[in-house]
């Protein structure tokens, strides 16, 4: 698919990524829709908790939030009204561990944990005949990573992934650096506050020892996420489940979408070469928009939708109609 040179310009007020990103999370507003909470099991005995805004249409956006999120964060909610406006339905999972109860195992989720995709679309797929995707950052890396598993065999039929951190190693290193270490206490701060939960879920299986020196998603990961999940450690973890080795078996109109300026990626984070070559993936890269941002001069209004949430729209219908490689003017 060719690059598509965006439209997208962020408001003045809103140049900075680090303001754009900030206030995209923290101050914009979106009320909660009235979601349906179902809980799936999982073949390995634990559970994921998905939240459903059911309006009886075949056509269903299923929607993957990032790090450490949930369906209450507000780009959650914002899409799923998104897609409610035009009829569709919409799915919202919450990744294990994020609903607001703890999982029962000692893992929980991860940048690459394409099982529990399946789960949810094997649960679903069914009940919506049509069924897009849309994922947010660590959520957009996970989605990605399946399409491309997937192949024609993939029960999404299209799909868009913003503000995706597709190099994970570059991105860790990136959200390491100075500049952005208010991100990475915050996210550190979560992270720890759960792994205090798991350690007294499973005292035997997690120890704590020197987790409150730890700064980086190097060492987290090095520490917990790899060995929980089946890695021999971070860098392990990192190669085997970044998106961007994934892309070229994508076989569904998809979406990558992207802003330069997003204080969150690497240089890899921008597979130009492999998007060119692709058939189905389209890489957007706006100039600004900072890191799930993308807001409009009106965003801040309760309940207002983002520039992001009408380019997905449009995306998935035009691929519908087969006419994706269109750019928004």
């Amino acid at each position: 698919m060719p690059l598509i040179a965006s439209s997208y310009t962020a408001p003045g007020w809103l140049r900075n990524a680090h303001v754009h990103t900030i206030v995209a999370a923290k101050v914009r507003s979106v009320s909660a829709p009235v979601w349906k909470r179902i809980r799936l099991d999982t073949p390995d005995d634990d559970f994921l908790d998905v939240d459903v805004l059911d309006h009886n249409s075949d056509r269903a956006v299923v929607l993957f939030h990032g790090l450490e999120g949930s369906t209450a964060r507000t780009y959650i909610r914002g899409m799923a009204k998104a897609a409610a406006a035009t009829g569709r339905s919409a799915i919202a999972v919450n990744f294990r561990g994020c609903s607001g109860e703890t999982n029962r195992l000692p893992r929980s989720y991860h940048s690459g944990a394409t099982e529990d995709v399946r789960v949810v679309v094997d649960a679903f797929a069914n009940r919506f005949s049509d069924l897009e995707a849309v994922g947010y950052s660590l959520g957009g890396n996970v989605l990605l990573k399946y399409l491309g598993e997937e192949g024609l065999a993939s029960r999404i039929k299209r799909a868009v992934a913003v503000s995706v951190p597709c190099d994970l190693a570059g991105s860790a290193d990136v959200l390491a650096e100075r500049q952005n270490r208010l991100y990475m206490w915050n996210f550190m701060r979560s992270l720890r506050e759960k792994m205090r939960a798991k350690a007294k879920q499973f005292p035997n299986e997690i120890n704590l020892d020197g987790i409150d020196e730890m700064k980086t998603f190097h060492e987290f990961d090095d520490r917990f996420t790899a060995p929980l999940h089946g890695f021999r450690d971070a860098q392990h973890y990192w190669a085997e489940c970044s998106s961007m080795h994934f892309l070229p078996g994508i076989r569904v109109p998809t979406l990558l979408l992207n802003a330069k300026d997003d204080p969150f990626l690497s240089a890899g984070c921008f597979p130009e070469e492999a998007c060119a070559d692709s058939e189905y993936v389209t890489l957007e890269m706006p100039k600004t928009g900072g890191h799930v941002g993308f807001m409009t001069s009106g965003s801040l209004s309760r309940d207002s939708g983002l520039w992001s949430e009408s380019r997905t729209i449009a995306f998935l219908d035009d691929a519908d109609e087969g006419t994706s490689h269109v750019g928004l003017s």
